[in-house]
């Protein structure tokens, strides 16, 4: 248990003022050649292009431009001393040196040959001699901070020094990279192998979303064809989104899409509440087979179909309609399926056509003169054009443009409308669920009451909807063919966001034991390769999903194609805090350990009184008194769900939050109203463990009496 003190060496040693003007100058060469190379880049994206390999080169350089911009502040954050006397800086992106033959002057953090700067500690040095934890706030080196690596002594802590100044900084209303600090177990998740999803459990302040987050930078950085489908944050809100929103960027990545599991279908918005019961039967897995036996039944039976055409009937027989949908079928979406249906259809009526075409002349030969003034004025194609020798028979191009007639015919496509028509994911889902006969046909796992419940009619679409409308879109097909993007990141993560069906190259999940099974399966169909890292914490769960495991969330959809990595040590939250939660935790019912908090804030967590009356007033006098406290810095305010609008309308200077929306956010103290309020909610203890555990240096609770 290390005590949080100064971090910074401000001690007047020559050596210390020599480390700093050292740093400096090669910070400032550093910065100079990341002058010239964009200046380059800037003269090569000034010349336009259309080939497409030129094209693509550019896109690769201007990808490399928003890095360099990015890393203009703050360029430089490591150093290591290798035992051969050899030096490398370590940084947020790479600088290369201005002579092919000579090292990087700078080299990403992302690098393998950045690792040990990661990996190294004074048990195993890594080869290493020395680590420098570098301080650069804009374009100035403001401290150094050194770690001998070649002697047995250390706390484990990968720059202890740098670490505890980070933590020891004012929180603010957005997260910032932590690059510079990362630590072994972490680091050793965030460069594991790619090799199905990865589910990182992690108590508070463990740095889970600061993993979840470096990981995506680096898979990016070591797959760089992933960037061309994107990245997806799914976040618990849009004020966690927001929070985070700043990390990815400023280590160089902008194909990005953030967004909760309720913007995950485009065009759906949530406006309706489900009751909490209602909410977790809706979010298990049974659904997709439900929804799956409902589609099943919405594919069309074998009918005969007429059509007429220049004049003329032509019939298709049920058998053959039959053999045509069975053939479109062959494991197609319900939409996939009938496009390939309609194809099948249009070849059908050509060959129809054309074989009629073909009789006519035949029976002109025999001498049918009165046919033969119908086949002449016969209209066999456009522009008039025969077919060989005037036999009748259609060349290949002539068939093509006959094909093209059919298919843009208004009355054919009204005929097969007719036969497979065109399905609404959501009118189908209002179907499914209003219709009490239909749940009894199609979800025989439901029981009356049960039934009665996803039933209940209302407006608009709740949370617990949309992974609904999601497997029901997902199972029916879109009905529009996306062109491929082929254009900037940036685009690629606009036209991302627009579309329920985008594939991303990864999917980063916070506050993942929030979502349902039927969630999980929305998260698994944006990314087939299953490329999914997955944070959070079992015991932090609030919502209506009642799994007490990682296995009970995530293997119905995954199987055993998942694992699961820990995260033990606790940087943020004080271990006085940390100590508050034992008897929380027991109360969840929770089977965990806890984190192992490695650093004390020297503030013990308190607590005061007050009466209902006096509630808001005692409320705003411990506000102003944490907020002069923590100059700079920020405050955060959780109260009991049922007292938080009335609070936030009574105090609108103070930012007033519940236990549920306060998940994954931190500030610097944290004032929690009415303890025992949060314990009675559902999941309450959860709810109130998420609620201590939001402050990196004071705690303080307000009880009422």
């Amino acid at each position: 248990m290390v005590t949080e003190k100064s971090t910074t060496l401000k001690e007047t040693s020559e050596a210390y003022d020599n480390a700093l003007a050292e740093e400096q100058r090669y910070l400032n060469m550093a910065l100079d050649r990341r002058a010239a190379i964009v200046r380059h880049l800037d003269s090569e994206l000034s010349v336009a292009t259309s080939d497409g390999v030129a094209q693509i080169r550019q896109q690769r350089l201007a990808r490399q431009r928003t890095e360099l911009d990015a890393a203009e502040n703050a360029l430089i954050f490591g150093r290591l001393d290798a035992a051969d006397g050899t030096a490398h800086r370590i940084g947020r992106i790479g600088i290369s040196s201005s002579t092919d033959e000579a090292d990087p002057l700078v080299i990403d953090w992302r690098a393998p040959a950045a690792r040990p700067f990661y990996m190294a500690t004074p048990v195993e040095p890594l080869g290493q001699a020395r680590r420098r934890h570098i301080r650069v706030e804009g374009q100035n080196v403001v401290d150094v901070n050194d770690e001998p690596l070649d002697t047995a002594n250390g706390s484990g802590l990968v720059g202890e020094g740098a670490l505890f100044a980070a933590l020891a900084g004012r929180r603010t209303a957005h997260m910032s990279s932590a690059a510079a600090t990362l630590q072994r177990e972490q680091d050793e998740i965030v460069r594991a192998d790619v090799n199905g999803p990865l589910i990182v459990q992690g108590g508070p302040g463990t740095g889970k979303t600061v993993v979840a987050l470096h990981r995506a930078a680096y898979l990016l950085f070591a797959n760089p064809q992933l960037a061309a489908q994107g990245v997806l944050t799914l976040g618990p809100s849009r004020r966690f989104l927001d929070y985070i929103g700043q990390v990815l960027p400023a280590l160089g990545e902008t194909a990005i899409v953030a967004a909760t599991p309720d913007e995950l279908v485009p065009g759906v918005t949530v406006t309706a509440n489900d009751p909490t019961a209602t909410e977790e039967l809706k979010g298990r897995a049974i659904w997709q087979a439900i929804i799956s036996r409902y589609v099943a039944t919405r594919t069309p039976d074998g009918v005969p179909i007429q059509f007429v055409w220049e004049g003329e009937r032509y019939e298709i027989a049920a058998s053959t309609v039959e053999r045509l949908i069975s053939g479109a079928i062959s494991g197609r979406s319900y939409h996939a399926a009938r496009t390939v249906f309609i194809d099948f259809i249009h070849d059908h009526l050509v060959h129809e056509i054309a074989d009629r075409i073909e009789s006519a002349f035949v029976d002109i030969d025999e001498g049918l003169e009165d046919i033969v003034h119908v086949a002449v004025e016969f209209e066999m194609v456009d522009g008039g054009h025969e077919g060989s020798e005037n036999d009748g028979v259609l060349s290949d191009e002539e068939l093509e443009s006959l094909h093209d007639r059919i298919a843009q015919d208004q009355q054919i496509e009204a005929t097969i409308r007719a036969v497979w028509p065109v399905l609404d994911p959501e009118e189908e889902l209002r179907h499914l669920l209003g219709n009490d006969a239909q749940l009894q046909q199609f979800a025989p796992e439901l029981s009356a009451s049960e039934r009665e419940a996803v039933s209940q009619r209302r407006s608009g679409w709740s949370s617990s909807d949309v992974a609904l409308l999601d497997a029901m879109a997902e199972l029916l097909g879109d009905t529009v063919v996306h062109p491929p993007v082929k254009s900037s990141e940036a685009f690629v993560a606009e036209r991302a966001a627009s579309r329920r069906d985008w594939i991303y190259g990864h999917i980063i999940v916070d506050e993942a034991q929030e979502l349902s099974q039927m969630q999980w399966y929305m998260v698994a169909r944006r990314t087939p390769r299953l490329s999914i890292t997955a944070v959070g914490d079992i015991d932090q769960a609030d919502s209506s999903h009642l799994h007490t495991s990682w296995a009970e969330a995530v293997n119905v959809v995954f199987g055993e194609r998942w694992t699961q990595a820990q995260l033990t040590i606790g940087y943020r939250t004080p271990a006085e805090v940390m100590a508050l939660t034992g008897p929380v935790l027991r109360s969840a019912g929770s089977i965990n350990t806890p984190p192992n908090a490695v650093r004390r804030s020297g503030i013990e967590p308190w607590t005061r009184e007050s009466t209902e009356d006096q509630l808001a007033s005692t409320i705003r006098q411990a506000f102003h008194e944490l907020t002069d406290r923590w100059s700079g810095g920020t405050v955060g305010v959780i109260a009991a769900a049922q007292r938080t609008p009335r609070l936030q309308a009574t105090l609108n200077d103070v930012p007033i939050v519940s236990a549920t929306q306060s998940k994954g956010l931190e500030w610097d103290a944290t004032l929690v109203i009415d303890p025992a309020g949060i314990a009675a909610e559902p999941r309450g203890w959860n709810r109130l463990y998420v609620a201590l555990t939001r402050s990196t240096q004071e705690l303080g609770q307000i009880t009422v009496v």
